[in-house]
């Protein structure tokens, strides 16, 4: 199981999981559901998605560290600031967010089972991995913020 931990790139999952909603929304008909306003709803809760991504981007960029999950080693500031103030993992955060709004989008109960897989995935092959790096890397610096901010929300 550790063989897949930072190894897919969250950006591919993301594309993954979007791939998988709507077969799954095409393929199971019968979980369909409707919302009044979804494109005006699914629309706004994406774009608070990718908003939230861009400016956890934004935040590691202006720190100066990396913003590929895949190499932990290479992050050279514990960011705090911004909105990771609210958030340990905004950009996954932000990914979820988008993912809910095309679900949806797609007004499927099945399509949106995808969204606790994709959490528990980010959880166990992403977050814990990351975090065990951080706590060595920045150590009780790390386990103040860790005490203080949430894994997601």
């Amino acid at each position: 199981m550790n063989a897949l931990e930072l190894k897919v790139p969250p950006v591919v999952l993301v594309l993954v999981t979007v791939s998988g909603m709507w077969a799954v929304s095409a393929g199971v008909p019968v979980f369909r559901f409707t919302v009044s306003g979804v494109v005006w709803l699914s629309s706004s809760i994406a774009l608070l998605g990718v908003l939230v991504a861009i400016l956890g981007v934004l935040a590691f960029r202006n720190a100066g560290t990396t913003v590929d999950p895949r190499v932990p080693e290479q992050s050279e500031n514990l960011v705090v600031s911004g909105v990771y103030r609210f958030s340990r993992n905004p950009m996954y955060l932000g990914f979820l967010l988008t993912l809910l709004g095309w679900g949806l989008y797609l007004g499927s109960f099945a399509a949106l089972f995808f969204l606790p897989a994709f959490i528990a995935y980010m959880n166990r092959f992403q977050i814990i991995p990351e975090e065990r790096f951080m706590r060595a890397r920045f150590g009780d610096s790390y386990a103040r913020y860790r005490a203080k901010v949430r894994r997601w929300v």
